[in-house]
């Protein structure tokens, strides 16, 4: 049976809204990694096995892909020390530490999302990505309208610029896209999803269909087209 999670994983995850302390995480912590974090890992190995047929790039170890669940609070005036989600981010292969296009899921007690896209370009990945959509523009509009993806999944809203970037024409028929600061889809399923033999079906589903998204906004990104490679794991 596909992996999927047990209702204690989402009572921990409220509890956890609750009492985001250190104190209180310590002694259920063994708590965390048998209902949340094991079948977490086992979940991304079953994704990254179908991903072999549509983005066998994107395939990385488990524990490279599942996002912790410590909060970075250096530059924070929020300091609680934990998330309150469960997440995991598939990067492509050799944008690892960078900010390409690439897909995501979180889990929470409130609802599973799945997305798929460029979310935090840096700034030369940015203007790649702005300069591509100059001559890939209908492209990209005809995958974000294709029937089965908006059935499936949303466009990105994203906080735009008010006026064109430096460079760019501002009668460029891309304008509406190149003023975008993100590019991507997502969906917002029921907390219950997480529950059910299904999350696996609804996740890869929605992976496959936005692929062509992925690959595209890459595409200024890499420097070798990809190929497909044997799992390493």
């Amino acid at each position: 049976m596909p992996t999927h999670f047990t209702p204690e994983a989402l009572k921990f995850l409220r509890s956890l809204a609750r009492n985001n302390d250190r104190d209180w995480f310590a002694p259920r912590k063994s708590t965390f990694e048998r209902e949340l974090k094991a079948p977490m890992l086992a979940l991304i190995g079953e994704i990254n096995e179908a991903m072999h047929d549509f983005a066998p790039a994107h395939m990385r170890p488990p524990q490279k892909i599942m996002m912790r669940i410590y909060r970075d609070t250096r530059f924070s005036a929020d300091k609680t020390p934990y998330k309150k989600h469960l997440a995991a981010w598939w990067s492509r292969e050799g944008l690892e530490k960078t900010s390409g296009a690439g897909y995501y899921i979180s889990i929470s007690p409130k609802q599973v999302t799945v997305a798929a896209g460029c979310y935090m370009p840096e700034r030369e990945q940015l203007r790649a990505i702005r300069q591509h959509l100059l001559t890939h523009h209908n492209e990209l509009r005809r995958l974000l309208r294709a029937k089965k993806l908006t059935s499936l999944m949303h466009e990105f809203e994203g906080t735009p610029l008010t006026r064109p970037p430096k460079g760019f024409p501002a009668d460029h028929p891309a304008m509406d896209l190149i003023l975008n600061r993100q590019w991507g889809i997502s969906a917002t399923l029921p907390a219950e999803t997480a529950l059910r033999p299904t999350l696996l079906r609804e996740i890869i589903h929605r992976f496959r269909t936005a692929a062509p998204v992925v690959d595209l906004l890459n595409a200024p990104l890499i420097t070798r087209h990809p190929t497909a490679r044997k799992p390493l794991f």
